[in-house]
């Protein structure tokens, strides 16, 4: 492993339960531990797994112009976002083009942005390069901060012993300061599963004991660790977009599929002009969900191909381990992304037959609402 790869604070867990570890975000992160991708995505649908996400970003804004700055930057409405709230939300440039998605959280004094940690140093020079303009404090507290994710069905179940906070009370997208296993934390209700889980966000000291001992809470109830690999499958059988793949600079956020969280109505965020003519205009190309009806995997980078002709590549594939067939997420033409029509996949020279969908693919998840 790359030695100038950067560590999370559980690295050393990791290295102990077995983890194959990759390079990821600039870190070395388990891609799985020797239970499999297989046997890692189905304890998340069926009992729980156990993330460690700790190399994501979270910058936090304090001071009388907070509320100001993110919504200046973000392209959801901030101000409909209640303390103890999370807010699904998207970074764009002057082009409406997407900079990062990441989640809002207000609490009493502050809001905290959690950034992809692909985009970390971009993010941070773009938010600290307006928040000059306000009377804030900005900080990137990141390496402080050890993330990470309970997710599964039998969450709630695992979690309850370890924490005196009220978990019934936590609704989805919601969040709450307590302790877990003695250390203090923010206990959200949030994931990228589409499952019933917990994010747990700790100072970085503290993570590899309350690991420990929500792994030793959980064994009963089928918990096992998860890495990246599982991750991704459950994501995108949610439909999920990941940045990097189906998310970047040269997609607007209208094109990406994420004109629910852009509210024109929020005021002058960065984006909202140019956003706001492609509406009017409408899109030429959509993120659009494919589901295969022949078996293959769809991986990123394959030939999209409708009626004869190469018409986008896959930006996320993967054979769906709930459903059994393949699934993709890819940029089509308008006329093609219509749920319903038929595109195949081109894997080694030959045309998979599929069609589009509209996400989730898997429907079966936890969530509760």
């Amino acid at each position: 492993m790359d030695p100038t790869l950067a560590r999370t604070p559980l690295h050393d867990t990791h290295a102990a339960l077995g983890g194959k570890m990759v390079p990821f975000a600039g870190y070395a992160m388990p891609v799985q531990y020797p239970t499999g991708i297989r046997a890692e995505h189905a304890a998340v649908r069926n009992a729980a797994g156990l993330f460690d996400v700790s190399h994501m970003g979270e910058f936090t804004v304090r001071g009388p112009q907070a509320e100001d700055l993110v919504q200046h930057l973000t392209v959801n409405d901030v101000s409909r976002v209640a303390v103890g709230q999370a807010q699904y939300s998207a970074l764009c440039n002057e082009r409406g083009t997407l900079l990062d998605d990441l989640l809002v959280y207000r609490f009493p004094d502050r809001f905290v942005l959690v950034v992809n940690a692909s985009n970390r140093e971009k993010d941070w020079r773009w938010v600290a390069g307006y928040a000059g303009g306000y009377d804030v404090e900005l900080t990137d507290d990141s390496d402080d901060i050890a993330l990470i994710a309970l997710q599964g069905p039998a969450s709630q179940q695992i979690l309850t012993p370890l924490t005196a906070v009220d978990l019934d009370a936590v609704g989805y997208y919601r969040f709450v300061e307590g302790e877990v296993a003695g250390a203090p934390a923010v206990i959200s209700r949030t994931g990228y599963t589409g499952e019933d889980g917990f994010e747990l966000y700790l100072p970085a000291p503290a993570a590899p004991a309350v690991w420990d001992a929500v792994s030793e809470a959980g064994a009963p109830h089928g918990l096992i660790p998860a890495g990246l690999g599982a991750r991704d499958s459950l994501r995108l059988e949610m439909g999920y977009a990941l940045y990097g793949n189906d998310l970047d600079e040269e997609h607007t956020a209208l094109e990406s599929g994420l004109g629910w969280i852009v509210k024109p109505g929020a005021g002058d965020f960065i984006g909202r002009a140019a956003l706001a003519a492609e509406k009017e205009r409408g899109v030429t190309r959509r993120l659009t969900g494919i589901r295969l009806t022949q078996r293959g995997f769809p991986r990123p980078g394959y030939p999209l191909v409708h009626e004869g002709r190469e018409v986008g590549t896959v930006t996320s594939g993967v054979a769906s381990p709930s459903l059994g067939s393949g699934i993709a997420l890819g940029y089509l033409p308008v006329a093609a992304a219509r749920p319903g029509t038929e595109v195949g996949v081109r894997i080694r020279g030959r045309v998979i037959a599929g069609v589009t969908q509209r996400p989730p693919f898997y429907t079966g998840g936890s969530i509760r609402r």
